[in-house]
């Protein structure tokens, strides 16, 4: 392998990727529009459902409910029906249902019938909401009542996947691997259209006739495109705080993430005829390879057919250094898996680039 001929190509392309004003406003205003995205979005999560409940007619049974909260549950005390009314309906301080009791709670509890308590909830609650607030007003009745419940089972909850309560992920944290992927989908698609105009114009038969070899030339379209695919997403990790925690582990795999692309990368620019069959080639792999990161803004295990996916490791091992706080052991898993898939796609990238170069 010659360095000099490796580094003529790169400064070709270089100057190709420079001159092609599409190619470089796609790359400009991705950075723009993922970084202006990102910081819009919630960077917090609020866990607390807020109930407003009225106990002027509950002779100070309940004294300290203004302002109690647990278990995520907060009650907030409200004088009259009417204003707990006009809570719910506006939406005041996040009060997402009211309940309130009739004055005669007490006394019909203490005589053996059944009061009616109003329960106020806005359009659109969702069912698990409006269950958990109608099993608070049982458990407020029989508490009030001072009677045990007729059946008070022993449970054991079991949590399947990662238990975030408590400690939920905000909007942020879980654009931020969609984010980076999708940056390097970009880079996979420029650097397979570069690849697909050398050898529809035969370009590469041009550089070929000189002294470069065709391991030259795929070591350069290598480099250029891990470090084409590394530079952006690395600029776009810095710019969303993506390295804020383990730095060296972000960098790791958002190397392996750059040799993954560009395997695809080179897969796809082979198959090209045009710009817009490069393009439909490389949606091929686009698709698939943003479906984990995806996967990642909805809670629970991911599907089997998910974690086989080449970019599945690449996903947990961002959620698992930026949310985690995960060590280098236990995100060896993603990386390995990552790494495999990369190497795999480069070797098959840059073997089916040879062959349709030799071809021309």
């Amino acid at each position: 392998m010659s360095a000099s001929s490796v580094g003529t190509i790169i400064r070709k392309d270089l100057t190709e990727f420079a001159r092609n004003r599409f190619f470089v406003f796609i790359t400009l205003m991705v950075l723009v529009a993922w970084v202006a995205v990102f910081w819009f979005l919630p960077s917090s999560v609020d866990e607390t459902v807020r109930i407003g409940i009225t106990q002027t007619d509950l002779g100070g049974v309940l004294p300290a409910v203004d302002g109690a909260e647990v278990a995520g549950l907060s009650l907030t005390s409200f004088p009259t029906e009417e204003e707990l009314q006009v809570a719910v309906e506006s939406g005041d301080d996040g009060i997402v249902a009211g309940i309130a009791f009739p004055p005669d709670f007490l006394s019909s509890l203490a005589g053996g019938t059944k009061p009616t308590v109003t329960l106020f909830v806005p359009a659109g609650l969702p069912a698990e909401q409006l269950a958990m607030v109608e099993g608070l007003i049982g458990e407020a009745a029989f508490g009030l009542a001072g009677v045990a419940p007729p059946v008070d089972p022993i449970t054991e909850a079991v949590v399947l996947g990662t238990d975030r309560v408590g400690a939920q992920t905000s909007l942020q944290d879980q654009m931020r691997p969609l984010l980076l992927i999708m940056v390097l989908m970009v880079e996979t698609f420029a650097l397979s259209a570069l690849i697909a105009v050398e050898i529809q114009e035969r370009t590469v038969v041009a550089v070929l006739a000189t002294p470069v070899r065709v391991v030259d030339f795929l070591a350069a379209k290598s480099i250029f495109g891990v470090g084409l695919a590394f530079i952006e997403v690395a600029l776009l990790g810095l710019l969303i705080g993506a390295f804020a925690v383990n730095a060296p582990a972000i960098i790791v795999i958002l190397l392996l993430g750059a040799v993954l692309v560009t395997g695809f990368g080179m897969i796809a620019g082979s198959y090209g005829r045009d710009f817009i069959g490069t393009l439909m080639v490389a949606m091929l792999f686009m698709i698939p390879l943003m479906i984990p990161a995806f996967g990642a803004l909805f809670p629970g295990s991911s599907p089997a057919w998910i974690r086989v996916l080449p970019t599945y490791g690449m996903v947990e091992a961002v959620i698992g250094v930026t949310i985690d706080g995960e060590s280098w052991s236990q995100i060896a898993p993603a990386l390995l898996m990552l790494a495999a898939w990369g190497v795999a796609a480069f070797a098959v990238g840059a073997l089916i680039l040879k062959r349709r170069v030799a071809t021309l």
